[in-house]
């Protein structure tokens, strides 16, 4: 068995996506969280109702920029990460607030609403996409690898939803 099938028995499903592919991970009724993953990674059928749910909602966003998620979550986080999260699901589609302006918000720090960020077990349901840094994209999914998967992720959830300039941002590769 390769790694790959190894880490895709962690998931309840895997849905492929436009950006690569999205691991579902369910625990009894709840989504306890959805991870960014390769296009490497293949297609898992839902082995749950939940994670069904969440397959169909993922691939209707993708058609859909406007689709809003109604998902089952689990209640994880601090109950500063959840208020950070929860100002992030106020930002609209088509929008986008850095780090500064969601720490002003939450009366907190932009690197502590960064980190917050990172630590998002439900990225697309809460969009940490939807934050940047005040000098372009910033970090994502809790990577700064400023050319990686994560921040090309990124870029095309943000062209996605209208916000074209976003998706040319590159800086070298130093």
């Amino acid at each position: 068995m390769t790694k790959i099938q190894q880490a895709s028995e962690l998931f309840a499903a895997i849905v492929p996506t436009p950006f690569g592919a999205l691991g579902i991970r369910t625990g009894g009724a709840v989504i306890t969280e959805l991870v960014y993953l390769p296009a490497s990674f293949e297609e898992k059928a839902p082995q749950d109702g939940v994670a069904e749910q969440a397959a169909a909602q993922v691939l209707r966003y993708c058609d859909d920029p406007d689709f809003r998620f109604d998902l089952p979550l689990a209640q994880v986080g601090s109950e500063f990460q959840r208020k950070v999260w929860a100002t992030i699901s106020a930002i609209p589609r088509g929008e986008v607030r850095t780090y500064g302006e969601v720490a002003k918000h939450v009366g907190s720090m932009p690197r502590a609403v960064g980190q917050a960020c990172g630590a998002n077990y439900f990225p697309l349901v809460v969009p940490c996409h939807r934050v940047t840094g005040a000098q372009g994209l910033g970090g994502f999914a809790g990577s700064d690898d400023r050319n990686g998967f994560t921040l090309n992720v990124k870029r095309w959830l943000l062209a996605h939803e209208g916000l074209r300039e976003y998706a040319w941002q590159q800086t070298t590769l130093l």
